[in-house]
């Protein structure tokens, strides 16, 4: 399996990047896997995206934490701590940093796999007239460095995803361009048997009921103090006939208004439980209905 871990800034395309990848690689026969992250969507800040890929299927999830390459968007990202771009380098073949060839930056930011830099951005700007666009030179510059990916599979996964994305033919046939270019440019880093495979152990999870088992905050807090079941229009009244004590009430009740009995059913709080009837939508065997508030406060 090759892991790769793009980081960038928000504008400078590199989940896009991350896709042309993905898609050059499912073009090359191979089982595939794409995600990005990030938080505000917001120009400029840092944004991360992943992508893997093997001749097997595909058994990880989520974040990248031991990649194979490093493919760094902006020079400036080494400097900010909080965007941990070098982050489990040790297992890394390579990284590269879209920068001038021949930059020395081992030093400056303890870099200790083999550096490859490129000027993507000077290449992008000659031709597209924007120094932020550089989905399709950083996604050459990690198919190459993979050595798994053809020319021809890299300019077809361009050509698809800024297709998807709405990009005028002009603007395509430029990014192919770029793209070519870097390609041509770079050369094939040697990756290690170890990068193979399936990262640590994979384990069964189980169930721990829906106070373990699921990231929600259940203590009432200061809510408590403060009745507010007179704000009910309508009153959600549980069939305990019906009830399979699933927990999904409670999980969904945004008010902390249902608790769990220890014989497993849930009580709603008549006192906290405003009415707004989510526990009853949420139940997959419709057993709590809703009931006309008649009581006389």
């Amino acid at each position: 399996m090759i892991r790769i871990r793009f980081h960038g800034r928000g504008g400078h395309g590199v989940k896009t990047a991350g896709r042309i990848v993905g898609t050059a690689a499912f073009l090359a026969s191979l089982q595939v896997q794409d995600s990005p992250v990030y938080g505000a969507e917001r120009r400029g800040a840092p944004v991360a995206a992943f992508t893997r890929f093997d001749s097997a299927p595909i058994l990880e999830r989520g974040v990248i934490d031991s990649p194979d390459l490093i493919v760094i968007a902006d020079e400036t990202l080494l400097a900010d701590a909080g965007a941990a771009v070098l982050a489990g380098q040790t297992s890394a073949a390579a990284v590269f940093v879209n920068a001038p060839a021949g930059a020395r930056l081992n030093e400056k930011y303890q870099i200790l796999p083999p550096l490859v830099t490129w000027d993507i951005t000077a290449r992008t700007q000659a031709v597209l007239g924007t120094a932020s666009a550089l989905s399709a030179g950083l996604a050459a510059a990690a198919a190459k460095l993979t050595g798994l990916i053809s020319a021809e599979h890299l300019l077809a996964a361009v050509r698809e995803e800024l297709r998807q994305l709405r990009a005028t033919a002009d603007v395509v046939d430029k990014n192919v361009t770029i793209a070519a270019e870097v390609f041509d440019q770079l050369s094939t880093v040697r990756f290690a048997p170890a990068a193979s495979g399936i990262a640590g152990e994979v384990l069964t999870v189980g169930y721990e009921g829906v106070n373990l088992g699921t990231a929600s905050i259940l203590a009432p807090g200061n809510a408590q103090q403060r009745n507010t079941g007179t704000w009910r229009v309508e009153r959600p009244e549980i069939d305990y006939d019906v009830c399979t004590r699933c927990g999904l009430c409670q999980l969904g009740c945004p008010d902390g208004a249902i608790k769990i009995e220890k014989n497993g059913f849930p009580v709603i709080d008549y006192d906290h439980c405003k009415g707004c009837m989510i526990c009853a939508q949420v139940c997959p065997l419709h057993g709590i209905a809703r009931t006309k508030e008649v009581r006389s406060w």
